[in-house]
């Protein structure tokens, strides 16, 4: 489910959070600390689509709600529940995976319950919407846009909802890219992902050795990048661009089946979108004058770490 460059998202993230503590990092620590990381991706994921159900289902809650006021008018007795039906939907709330997604991460705790009322009568007065209700019987194309139109212009592009989000997430500001696109994934094939195994045992193997690489080999690596750095004040450099060329290195020395360009060019992306406006191009140009004396000096074998 999560890329390689997630991946490295969040093994930077983790090796960040290491470098911050006062305290010597306890045997393991960095482990559980990374798989933390996932377990938050993970739980922030599965409550947008909880919270996106949510949504489509008050449709029923409104009308029993109108139904039952004291003197209801004839528009309050005949609300039209279409969309609690949607077939994406329903989709969604028989997916065996994104459901136990949702119970052991409880994340029904956080539901805002009058900010889901609020996005659904947004939704009926918008033109989308009323199209939606009048159209006869259920195309496919057409309950998909439905749900896409609710995630797209009435979630994620919503300064409560997100607010909502940044106040009981913490990692919403690091991960909101990535968990937008993993929401849209999903609604493009519901009932894909495997909300257990966010990570396949290949690459969850892949983070933690990249995680530990670092962590051992990190004399060896910041001998190779202290001589690059002429001028610059190693203690001056933002943690994130020597966490990012250390990461690096690594890959460079220590993972085989990773090629030396498509090394650097994750990490100057990286740089580019984590660090600051010159940490592109300072990352591109250190790596690859390593990269260039690592090749001339024939030490580009690429066994593992262990070894």
């Amino acid at each position: 489910m999560l890329s390689r460059r997630i991946i490295r998202v969040k093994v930077m993230q983790t090796l960040y959070s290491l470098d911050a503590l006062d305290q010597a990092v306890k045997p393991g620590e960095p482990t559980k600390l990374l798989n933390k990381q996932f377990d938050n991706t993970r739980q922030l994921l599965s409550y947008i689509l909880f919270f996106l159900t949510e949504v489509l289902r008050y449709a029923e809650t409104d009308a029993k709600n109108r139904a039952a006021k004291h003197l209801p008018s004839a528009e309050d007795l005949s609300v039209n529940i279409k969309i609690a039906g949607n077939t994406l939907l329903w989709k969604m709330l028989e997916d065996i995976s994104l459901q136990g997604a949702i119970r052991d991460g409880l994340v029904d705790r956080y539901l805002d319950k009058e900010l889901v009322r609020k996005l659904y009568l947004e939704l009926v007065a918008t033109p989308v919407y009323q199209h939606y209700i009048h159209q006869e019987g259920r195309d496919q194309k057409t309950e998909n846009e439905i749900v896409e139109y609710i995630y797209a212009n009435l979630m994620i592009s919503n300064e409560a909802f997100t607010s909502h989000l940044e106040e009981h997430f913490n990692n919403w500001d690091d991960d909101c890219e990535m968990v937008n696109q993993l929401v849209q994934q999903y609604l493009n094939k519901p009932g894909s992902f495997d909300f257990s195994k966010i990570l396949s045992s290949e690459k969850s193997q892949f983070a933690k050795e990249l995680l530990l690489t670092v962590l051992d080999k990190k004399e060896e690596t910041l001998d190779l990048i202290k001589p690059k750095l002429k001028n610059w004040d190693p203690e001056r450099i933002a943690t994130l661009d020597m966490i990012l060329m250390q990461m690096g290195v690594c890959e460079f020395l220590y993972f085989e089946t990773i090629p030396p360009k498509v090394t650097i060019n994750e990490y100057i992306d990286l740089a580019k979108e984590y660090s600051t406006n010159q940490s592109g191009q300072f990352v591109n140009g250190i790596l690859d004058n390593i990269h260039k004396d690592l090749q001339r000096d024939d030490r580009l074998h690429k066994v593992s770490y262990k070894k």
